[in-house]
């Protein structure tokens, strides 16, 4: 079973930046797709950014230009730098990863964007 952890967030003020990283308990092959969700208070969790062999990152309308997914296979870790901060990109941050038909998800950390 893989374990996720998430690291790298905290309290930014609007117009500052950030970079998540999440690192797998065990080798992800480079064909697993691996996400960044969000979950903002109040609301459904939602993915924000993905990455997938072969094809370009995806991201969502609202952090196109701003955020930027990646991954280190050999490292075992997804990151995603995060600019240009809103206070509506306050949430919880989730990594996760689909692997042999299973989906594997961190615990998330906590960006909380505020002056």
């Amino acid at each position: 079973q893989v374990q996720l952890l998430e690291s790298g967030g905290g309290l930014v003020q609007p117009g500052g930046s950030l970079r998540l990283s999440c690192v797998a308990s065990e080798t992800i092959l480079s064909s697993d797709p691996m996400a960044w969700y969000r979950q903002a208070p109040g609301k459904e969790r939602r993915m924000v950014a993905r990455i997938r062999s072969g094809r370009d990152p995806e991201y969502v309308d609202s952090v196109m230009g701003r955020f930027t997914i990646s991954r280190d296979n050999a490292k075992k870790t997804v990151y995603r730098q995060m600019t240009s901060l809103k206070p509506d990109d306050t949430a919880v941050y989730y990594c996760n990863v689909l692997e042999n038909g299973i989906t594997y998800w961190g615990t998330g950390t906590l960006v909380t964007v505020s002056s």
